[in-house]
């Protein structure tokens, strides 16, 4: 008797990364509730750094049925503006993502000062006299342990009266800190007292002059992930050192216990994170501002033509690691190429212009020609394009001397004009410096359905637009803002990280755009057919438009460095 044989198929298995790994451990114990948050501070403007934990954060809780709060670190008033809050909750809407609640650190001021009293009472906190030299001074190194204040062992009660008296604005800035009671010989640095508070005589953007001393970050966060019941406090790497003194707080307040998981940050080639450098960009007028679309941050992204899907997809594929890397930055440009090519529509625009006369077209005729918007989506349909006498082409697409195997338009051969005839060059028109300044052509009148007269076929396909119907703009050609893949490299002999600044990171020209374009909405994405992708800049108006480029249709910047 034959026994059929019983083949199981499972469908495999989704790999997951370290934080769903411990999520799921944590949900197949009985915690069903995931509750995430970002928390950026509002000094400065996000980059694409922190789209990666955007997608992180929001990503999770959305995957897992939780929610993701946003809440801002903002405790210290002198940095932070509502300027800031505003560009970050643009920058999060635009990804895609949208916050459970919204909550700010000032929100919980009143139940910090009331806990940082509780610590007090503890005989875990104290107030402090020395100024901020004198303590750092005092902590001592890794291999030698720090020396204890001389007013570590103050009174319970004399601590209490001056932290209220420091509540109540009586002393100067720098005056005294409040500081945690824990042991100056600790090997983890952060244990050695840290300050919990200091006094701040600034108006905070939300709270007014209520306040004259502020949290510090490695007091407010945990206590605040706390409050909100976070489960997964989700931050870089950079903070590991931290979670030990996230965790002692949380367990001498006996509050609830959120937990810290740290992921790599990212990091990109040929680009730098530090908010403090960026700003120094901006403010000493490297760049044109925080949107420069050669920045990093998420509104210049945004500026220069990126998509949310594309920004989404880049962080996917990043992924969530333990160990620091450095991203090719070409990984960033791949993924918007995709999703571009998916989504632009196709146009014609001339970026290094050649003017071409058709010799054997009638004067003052003008044709229509039917272009394909967009070849990967049929529903984009078509557009009419004028196809005249004079056209502009690019310079590169003609040689008077070619190598072999060149295809394109060169004295005596013939191209075919993209969506229009085959072109013949008969005649190379130059200045009395010997410049090419035009090229006069004959055409096929039976070659525009892309045949000819003959039947016969040409390998080259160039882009061009009608002299008479295009319209004159400025186009933005962007390149890396630095020359080396880490800025600061000095290994090249430079001084600083501002002398591997790359002078050609923004070239501008003079291109000439078919008519459809002139009604190009701000910011919506186009292929420029063989040249790139291109957007309709914030600085453009109606009588000067101007076009910056997002990425080029293949990643030459990487071939121009090898």
């Amino acid at each position: 008797m034959e026994m059929n044989n019983i083949i199981e198929t499972t469908e495999p298995k989704e790999k997951l990364n370290f934080l769903e790994e411990i999520i799921e451990e944590s949900m197949a114990k009985g915690e069903k509730r995931v509750q995430t948050r970002f928390p950026p501070e509002p000094n400065g403007y996000l980059h694409i750094g922190h789209a990666k934990s955007i997608c992180i954060n929001f990503g999770l809780a959305k995957k897992y049925g939780g929610k993701c709060n946003l809440r801002f670190d903002d405790t210290n008033p002198v940095k932070e503006d509502v300027e800031y809050v505003d560009s970050i909750k643009r920058d999060i809407k635009w990804l895609g993502f949208d916050w459970a609640v919204e909550r700010y650190a000032s929100d919980y001021f009143d139940q910090l000062y009331d806990w940082a009293v509780v610590l007090i009472k503890k005989g875990l906190a104290y107030v402090d006299d020395q100024t901020q030299e004198e303590i750092r001074l005092n902590r001592g190194t890794i291999s030698e342990p720090g020396k204890e204040s001389p007013w570590r062992n103050r009174s319970v009660e004399e601590n209490l009266d001056l932290f209220e008296r420091m509540k109540a604005g009586e002393f100067a800035d720098g005056a005294k800190v409040l500081r945690a009671k824990i042991d100056m010989a600790h090997p983890n640095m952060l244990f050695r007292d840290p300050i919990m508070y200091r006094i701040l005589h600034a108006e905070h953007h939300r709270t007014g002059n209520k306040w004259c001393i502020y949290p510090m970050y490695d007091y407010a966060h945990g206590q605040s992930d706390s409050i909100e019941q976070i489960t997964h406090s989700i931050c870089t790497l950079e903070f590991d050192v931290h979670r030990p003194l996230y965790d002692w707080f949380i367990e001498a307040l006996e509050i609830y216990p959120s937990h810290q998981y740290e992921f790599a940050r990212l990091n990109l080639t040929y680009t730098m994170m530090s908010k403090r450098n960026l700003l120094k960009l901006v403010q000493e007028g490297a760049v044109m501002g925080w949107d420069d679309p050669r920045m990093p941050t998420i509104c210049a992204l945004r500026r220069k033509g990126y998509t949310p899907a594309s920004v989404r997809a880049f962080a996917e594929m990043v992924g969530v690691a333990k160990r620091d890397n450095v991203i090719d930055l070409g990984k960033m440009e791949y993924c918007v190429r995709e999703d571009l090519n998916k989504v632009a529509e196709r146009r014609m625009a001339v970026l290094n212009p050649l003017k071409v006369v058709i010799t054997n077209w009638e004067e003052g005729k003008t044709e229509m020609r039917q272009a394909v918007n967009n070849p990967e989506n049929p529903e984009a349909g078509m557009r009419e394009i004028p196809f005249s006498k004079v056209i502009y082409i690019e310079r590169d697409d003609f040689m008077e001397n070619p190598p072999k195997k060149y295809f394109r338009l060169s004295p005596g051969n013939e191209v075919r004009l993209r969506y229009s005839y085959l072109i013949k060059c008969e005649e190379v028109v130059k200045d009395e410096e010997g410049n090419i300044v035009e090229l006069h052509c004959s055409y096929d009148p039976l070659s525009g359905e892309g045949s000819s007269s003959d039947g016969r076929r040409v390998k080259g396909v160039i882009h061009w637009v009608s002299a008479e119907h295009a319209t004159e703009v400025e186009v933005r050609l962007f390149n890396p803002l630095f020359l080396t893949e880490d800025p600061h490299d000095t290994s090249n002999g430079q001084q600083s990280w501002e002398d591997n600044l790359n002078p050609e990171s923004l070239v501008k020209t003079t291109a000439y755009i078919e008519p459809s374009l002139k009604e190009a909405p701000v910011g919506v994405p186009y292929q420029f057919e063989r040249v790139g992708y291109f957007c309709v800049d914030t600085d453009s108006t109606a009588e000067h438009m101007v076009f910056n480029r997002t990425v080029t249709l293949k990643d030459s910047w990487a071939k121009m460095n090898k």
